[in-house]
């Protein structure tokens, strides 16, 4: 096995394609809004929904950790090494975004406290160095996913112990705590979109589907089933776009309670119907999506950086008459130029420590008989 690839679970492309979408959408919605949306809601924008409110990639990221890390748990009875679970996490992230932070307190040194450093752990919360600038604003998001990370041991034993049941009672139980939440906050929708609160079902929903596939689903599935989860995942989206876009000007709406959770119920029937295909892609799209999710965790962090360098360059990319055509250049171009960037950051920054990580699985105890 590749030394860049988990030993704990043998290397899923399928997982890799997934990876890549995530990053993909997240790219392409920060391509669309700084240079042609403006941040602002777009309902007239009809079947782009993917494109207006491509954030949910990062939802899509959510239920993909949550997916990924239940199938490597499924595959250890006698359960995960807690600390050797947090190295390897620490080892797939740190680094990278170590190096993000440094340039946001970099940027913001006049108005740096030494207590700013505990936002290495808090990114998503207060007055965050990262989140003060586009260029590293993406980071906000690996706070949320290391909370998330904190507790997986333990929720995958107890999960294994008592079933896809207990899953969906903590499930529950977040959307009361969230109900309260909302009715309390300033800024609800916003509240539930970044933090640990708001986001945390979606995990466990990645979590409920890798153990209720891995429980019913023996045999591959037709690409019926997966054309039939990429629809409505769209149709969802589309429907967000259209009547509780993230970017409305009203801080309180309803639908947020909500979309989160079905959200990531889409994305978990996009995941479970794709990793249990029998099919195929086309080869070299394969390749192509396989390489990109590889370096997808760069693609993410550093993609931002690369979309303001090329607006200050280019200003607005009115290359040709059609809008159409010149969001597909603009896209086309900040993908290129990002890959590029995420390829380079990939083999100096992330390679190095991701060989470091080492197996987390237990073995069982081995009982000694009595003389």
């Amino acid at each position: 096995m590749d030394a860049l690839h988990s030993s704990n679970l043998p290397w899923n492309p399928r997982l890799a394609h997934l990876r890549f979408v995530a990053a993909l959408l997240v790219l392409l919605f920060h391509t669309y809004h700084s240079f042609f949306g403006q941040w602002q809601p777009h309902p007239g924008v009809r079947g782009m929904g993917w494109l207006v409110e491509g954030h949910t990639g990062v939802s899509l990221f959510f239920v993909l950790s949550g997916f990924l890390l239940t199938t490597i748990a499924l595959r250890a009875p006698a359960g995960l090494g807690y600390w050797g679970f947090m190295r390897n996490r620490v080892l797939r992230i740190f680094p990278l975004f170590v190096v993000v932070f440094v340039v946001a307190i970099s940027i913001g040194r006049d108005a740096f406290r030494p207590q700013d450093v505990l936002y290495l752990l808090f990114s998503n919360l207060g007055d965050a160095p990262t989140s003060k600038q586009f260029i590293t604003g993406a980071a906000w998001t690996i706070s949320v996913e290391f909370g998330f990370y904190l507790v997986f041991p333990f929720l995958a034993r107890f999960a294994m112990a008592e079933g896809p049941g207990y899953l969906l009672r903590l499930i529950g139980l977040l959307l009361l705590l969230k109900v309260g939440a909302f009715m309390v906050s300033t800024h609800p929708t916003h509240m539930i979109y970044s933090t640990l609160l708001g986001r945390m079902d979606q995990f466990l929903i990645g979590m409920l589907a890798a153990q209720l596939g891995a429980q019913h689903l023996r045999r591959g599935l037709g690409g019926g089933w997966v054309l039939a989860a990429a629809v409505l995942m769209w149709g969802l989206v589309e429907m967000q776009a259209r009547k509780a876009s993230y970017f409305l000007p009203e801080p309180v709406q309803a639908a947020w309670l909500a979309w989160p959770t079905i959200e990531a119920v889409g994305w978990a029937c996009v995941v479970v119907s794709y990793a249990h295909w029998r099919g195929a892609l086309w080869r070299p799209l394969a390749r192509a999506c396989e390489a990109g999710g590889e370096i997808s965790y760069s693609l993410y962090l550093w993609h931002g950086l690369v979309i303001f360098l090329l607006a200050k360059g280019l200003g607005s990319p009115a290359w040709t008459p059609y809008g159409s055509l010149n969001l597909a250049l603009a896209g086309a171009l900040v993908l290129g130029a990002s890959w590029v960037v995420a390829s380079l950051s990939y083999r100096t920054i992330e390679a190095p420590f991701l060989r470091l990580r080492k197996p987390y699985l237990r073995e069982r105890e081995k009982i000694t008989p009595s003389p």
